[in-house]
């Protein structure tokens, strides 16, 4: 038997991803690809963000709210809340972009790991009905003077293929979505509050009390 047999891996892999397809929809398709593609990018540095949000609080400090200017970090969550943090001069405006921006992410992780999670249960499936289609081709085989061996090959690699997408490929790449997931979330949470705590401090500088209002 062949470890790899074309017919059989176009069989699965062509039949999970149309049947993905026809049961979550292009959109959702999307937003797994753009999951998948993300792996393959550097994931968030918190320490680039820090340093370059050190120079904003330092501005903060030094001129106070009402005459600061906003910078951009390259990120759009953080170039968002700090141009609303400045407008607004409120720390509550602060939280309230990162939760959007945290709904948003989140929201696609989750939809991208059931996506993928819903292609793994289905990978098996079609493995299983790529063996029913071997095994019902023998008498076939036989007419046409094929060996019943073929068939039998054809009938292990494709539930073999079947559990391999399953387990070896989609539910791991589904994990580290979510893994990057949680921990990129962990990380843009310890920065706003530490960005929010260094505003706070600089709340004596004669700027609006409504910054201690989050405290």
């Amino acid at each position: 038997m062949d470890v790899f047999d074309p017919a059989s891996a176009a069989l699965v892999a062509g039949g999970t991803l149309a049947a993905t397809a026809l049961r979550c929809g292009p959109a959702e398709l999307r937003v797994t690809a753009r999951a998948l593609a993300g792996l393959l990018r550097r994931p968030f540095d918190p320490v680039r963000i820090r340093q370059r949000l050190s120079g904003q609080i330092g501005e903060i400090d030094r001129d106070g709210l009402l005459r600061a200017q906003a910078h951009s970090f390259d990120d759009g969550e953080f170039d968002c809340a700090t141009q609303a943090l400045i407008r607004s001069r409120s720390i509550d405006i602060l939280f309230a972009e990162h939760d959007r921006f945290c709904r948003s992410r989140t929201g696609d992780a989750m939809a991208a790991t059931d996506v993928l999670h819903g292609a793994a249960d289905l990978a098996p499936v079609l493995g299983l009905a790529g063996t029913l289609l071997s095994l019902g081709s023998l008498t076939g085989a036989v007419a046409g003077g094929s060996s019943y061996a073929d068939a039998i090959a054809m009938a292990v690699t494709t539930t073999l293929y079947g559990l391999v997408l399953a387990h070896f490929i989609l539910m791991p790449l589904a994990a580290a979505i979510a893994r990057r997931s949680a921990r990129e979330e962990a990380e843009r949470q310890a920065l706003v509050d530490w960005l929010a705590r260094a505003v706070r401090r600089s709340g004596s500088h004669g700027e609006p009390r409504s910054l201690d209002n989050a405290a």
